[in-house]
């Protein structure tokens, strides 16, 4: 297992106001956002029509049955994902994984690809049941992968990950190919929020559900993050914590894919961002990676639905894009810091 980086980013006298301004900076953002994201649209719903009762009501249906979701599913995905990718570095000890570079949301995928081959008429609930297994084995298979592979750089760690993800994801198209599933598969690889409605959201709460665990487990993360010997010798229960968090993010991945689709990037970007603000706290980081994960995809979720407006392309691409970019900037920035 490779180390995170513990060089302290401030003293703890220098972290508190950034503490404050952060949050305070998150939660405007979040306030502005939310709101440009309920009235942005094809559909004529802005503040007037949905007071006014315009066009006999269907501003607010609009507002209640497509924007709100949409809006509240963004939010949900956002700060999951942003946990997801904090608790799995703590696991891995490494600042460069998230389950987008670790194959964990390859291996759900092909959870999805099996229950559309063999169980068609599942249930969705079944369907995120079945992601989350495989889900959960990727998360398993990944972390055998990295113990048993000797990596001494930080970087090659997410190598070994992509790599693994590209193996099953290649077996996952392969199959889907020769079964004429390309285009079904096809609506979990491009992460979108456009076909999300009243009714078709709500297990996006169960990824909620799965922030609050994390919160709660937060102190043993932190322990955890430290390595093995570290957290047993502290009486922890080293075994158990990593059980807990490859549940937390398996379920949050499959939460995600199946309402949503794959988001890449944002479990590496947002965490490490908080990290270099306020440090490795996983108790103080928790709310600030939810919310600026939150933040982070609203905006990209506004960017896709006005880049080629009244067109709406997925946000995966949008994701995937500023993901890439921050990705490379965070790679250079430690090999810089390196020398």
């Amino acid at each position: 297992m490779t180390t995170l980086d513990r060089t302290p980013t401030s003293t703890p006298t220098q972290a508190r106001p950034r503490r404050t301004w952060v949050g305070v900076l998150v939660a405007v953002l979040l306030v502005v956002l939310g709101l440009a994201s309920l009235f942005v649209g094809v559909s004529d719903v802005s503040p007037s029509s949905v007071l006014t009762g315009g066009r006999d009501g269907d501003a607010a249906f609009l507002l209640v049955a497509s924007r709100i979701p949409r809006t509240v599913a963004v939010l949900l995905a956002g700060a999951s994902l942003g946990i997801a990718g904090l608790i799995m570095q703590m696991l891995v000890r490494n600042k460069f994984v998230e389950p987008g570079t670790t194959g964990v949301s390859e291996f759900a995928t092909l959870g999805m690809l099996v229950t559309m081959i063999f169980l068609p008429g599942l249930a969705v609930v079944g369907k995120m049941a079945v992601a989350a297994v495989f889900g959960l084995v990727g998360t398993w298979v990944f972390l055998r992968v990295v113990r048993v592979v000797p990596v001494r750089q930080l970087v090659l760690v997410p190598l070994v990950g992509i790599m693994l993800g590209g193996v099953v994801g290649a077996v996952t198209t392969f199959f889907a190919y020769r079964l004429d599933l390309l285009q079904s598969l096809g609506q979990w690889s491009q992460g979108s929020f456009a076909t999300i409605m009243q009714g078709r959201y709500e297990f996006l709460w169960i990824a909620g559900l799965m922030v609050v665990v994390a919160w709660v487990a937060a102190d043993r993360f932190s322990v955890v993050g430290l390595g093995e010997e570290f957290a047993t010798n502290l009486g922890l229960d080293y075994r158990r914590v990593v059980a807990v968090g490859m549940v937390v993010i398996a379920v949050i991945t499959a939460a995600v894919l199946v309402t949503a689709g794959m988001i890449p990037f944002l479990g590496l970007v947002v965490p490490n961002v908080v990290s270099l603000i306020i440090g490795d706290n996983v108790r103080r980081s928790i709310p600030r990676v939810a919310g600026i994960g939150a933040v982070f995809v609203l905006a990209c979720d506004l960017v896709a639905r006005l880049v080629r407006f009244p067109y709406e392309i997925p946000l995966g691409v949008v994701v995937g894009i500023v993901g890439a970019a921050l990705f490379l900037w965070l790679l250079l920035r430690r090999r810089s810091r390196a020398h």
